[in-house]
């Protein structure tokens, strides 16, 4: 495999992981995201069948996480990451980030 296939396998992973991370944050009610993680880890334990595979079992972690108010944090943070990777540039502001940062600023 050379570098610049290695790269593209890398950008596709991070543009798939952080679409569909994106998504359950953005889209899906608390605890149906962590039926889904639990549905994506036990897919991951199986990973070895053709249909599944070993990545749904950190996917579904990061979907629990989502639901954990002290590791929500560092999800985001890891998306940030994950969106520079992925299109190599910032992710755009969201709206929460816009309200506290307005909420902090002394008048």
């Amino acid at each position: 495999m050379t570098d610049k296939s290695s790269g593209n396998l890398k950008t596709t992973i991070a543009q798939y992981t952080y679409r569909t991370l994106k998504w359950g944050r953005d889209h899906v009610p608390p605890g149906i995201r962590t039926l889904i993680g639990i549905l994506f880890m036990i897919g991951g334990v199986f990973g070895f069948l053709p249909v599944l595979g070993f990545w749904m079992f950190p996917l579904g972690m990061a979907f629990v996480a989502l639901d954990i108010p002290g590791t929500r944090k560092y999800i985001d943070n890891w998306l940030a990451r994950l969106h520079v990777t992925a299109y190599n540039a910032p992710e755009p502001a969201t709206d929460e980030a816009e309200n506290s940062s307005e909420e902090n600023t002394p008048q």
